[in-house]
């Protein structure tokens, strides 16, 4: 079932987001959160008028994608930052893709303009799925991102949404 994520999920949320922290270049923080932290992002996310889903099965968060600010800057207002992430265990039951379909839903319903997705590089499941939805290449970043004591890549995937404002 795909839902609205609420703070409540945050548990289940930051447990799968911990993995990516933990164990991946994925994500380019490099302390676990808590599970009062990820409920504020929610929170706040939410109350900001973005859309936060989970993908849960028996009671069990499997996944997650929001949207947010592309940047700050008020002529940034109808572009977005899209993220999905899984249960390391959940992956290859189309998860991902009910996340997506369900977040990009939202977001025509929003007036959002242009859906901007970043992954670090390589991955090629994030960007076959940034790409069944549409989203286009539209540029790398060469070595941005260092962790586990190495330099990232990060690729920009976008996709529009809307013709015109």
């Amino acid at each position: 079932m795909i839902r609205p994520a609420t703070p409540d999920d945050a548990e289940g949320i930051v447990r799968i987001y911990n993995h990516y922290i933990r164990d991946t270049v994925i994500t380019f923080e490099e302390e676990a959160i808590t599970a009062g932290t990820m409920a504020k992002r929610i929170e706040s996310g939410v109350n900001a008028g973005f859309p936060w889903l989970v993908a849960e099965e028996d009671g069990a968060v499997l996944g997650y994608a929001y949207a947010g600010p592309w940047h700050p800057r008020y002529a940034y207002r109808f572009s977005v930052e899209v993220t999905v992430y899984l249960d390391p265990d959940a992956g290859g039951r189309g998860l991902g893709s009910q996340l997506y379909e369900s977040l990009f839903e939202a977001l025509m319903g929003l007036g959002v303009h242009a859906v901007i997705g970043l992954i670090a590089l390589p991955n090629p499941a994030s960007v076959a799925l940034h790409e069944k939805f549409g989203m286009t290449p539209a540029g790398k970043l060469h070595e941005v991102g260092y962790k586990f004591d190495r330099w990232v890549d990060v690729g920009l995937w976008q996709r529009t949404l809307t013709a015109d404002r």
